[in-house]
């Protein structure tokens, strides 16, 4: 059998809108960095950078020794690192895209050629689900403006629409080195600094919005005993009215997950649906506290001031850069096909 070409792919290209079709949903993905400010960062600097592709290469070796990643045929230094991003969110743009009908349109902020798309109708008009990505780290100074607050908080009072928040981790905020240190051996990731504190985007968006969430840490969660797949959700299906964990029961595994912690204790406005159980093995200040999991997927039902949904989930989520399976794909269905 002739195996399938992969779908071409566009790259800075002017996007077309998508018209309005009852029953199908129009979804879009934002990420917030600035692409040149991020692939521009100071390689000598150890703390709030991507790695750069010769460090990828070094710890993941021999994974990237192939021709693929080729400096004749990839990128290199942070933005080839960056490009990994783009080619592991490709199997969620096609699988939403196989699922809606429409294609997946990936905006940034600030894009490979310094155009910069602020978070306004040209991004939000053509869609029903919107998906931002905080992958801004927070010396980059990315922030929301009060008009594209605005215009967020307009998209959601249209019926059916749906706001996908998430916002990174946080890791290293303590002055204190030792217990940087404890975060550091807790995750177990050589590729992530001591201190790498991301989404001063999605804060101020959340902030304007009042979801009162906050993200912090980076949390690595557990696996099932004997193998590398990530443990199984803590759901509470009596809280999910809306389905959108209906048939699934795990996520994907990545070394350091954002907790996704609550502000204040209105059950009403914000529903902890999804818990991730941690790896207890390695130690971290959080479970050192005492706690065994943490808020890995949250919904905000409409109010009386908004139509629209908001959930907040981790963006490697929609990524395969660190596997995927089934149920992964089974959310991003759920999400994609809401009503």
């Amino acid at each position: 059998m002739t195996a399938m070409k992969p779908h071409p792919r566009c790259y800075n290209h002017i996007h077309v809108p998508r018209k309005y079709t009852p029953g199908k949903r129009r979804v879009s993905v934002y990420v917030t960095w600035s692409y040149p400010g991020e692939a521009n960062r100071d390689i000598t600097e150890l703390d709030n950078r991507f790695s750069t592709m010769n460090e990828v290469r070094r710890v993941g070796w021999p994974e990237y020794e192939t021709a693929r990643y080729d400096r004749m045929m990839f990128q290199q230094g942070i933005a080839g690192t960056l490009e990994l991003f783009f080619t592991a969110w490709e199997l969620f743009q096609d699988v939403v895209g196989e699922v809606t009908g429409y294609p997946v349109p990936m905006f940034q902020r600030i894009d490979h050629a310094g155009r910069m798309l602020p978070l306004d109708e040209r991004v939000l008009a053509d869609a029903d689900t919107l998906l931002v990505f905080g992958l801004d780290h927070m010396v980059t100074e990315q922030e929301a403006t009060p008009e594209e607050i605005e215009a967020v908080r307009t998209f959601l009072t249209r019926e059916g629409t749906c706001l996908v928040l998430g916002p990174h981790h946080d890791v290293g905020v303590e002055a204190d080195v030792k217990r940087r240190q404890m975060e550091y051996a807790h995750h177990g990731d050589a590729l992530v600094p001591r201190q790498q504190r991301f989404g001063k985007y999605t804060r101020s968006l959340m902030q304007g919005l009042g979801v009162p969430v906050e993200n912090r840490y980076g949390l690595r969660p557990a696996v099932v005993p004997g193998s590398n797949r990530i443990a199984p959700l803590s759901i509470n299906r009596d809280l999910d009215t809306r389905g959108w964990l209906t048939g699934v029961t795990s996520f994907n595994f990545h070394m350091h997950l954002p907790h996704y912690a609550l502000m204040n204790e209105d059950e009403s406005a914000v529903k902890v649906l999804g818990r991730q159980p941690i790896d207890l093995a390695r130690p971290h200040p959080f479970t050192e506290a005492g706690n065994r999991e943490f808020n890995s997927f949250l919904w905000l039902p409409p109010n009386e001031e908004r139509a629209g949904d908001i959930l907040m989930a981790d963006s490697t989520i929609f990524s395969t850069l660190f596997a995927g399976d089934d149920s992964l794909q089974r959310f991003w269905k759920n999400i994609a096909t809401a009503r």
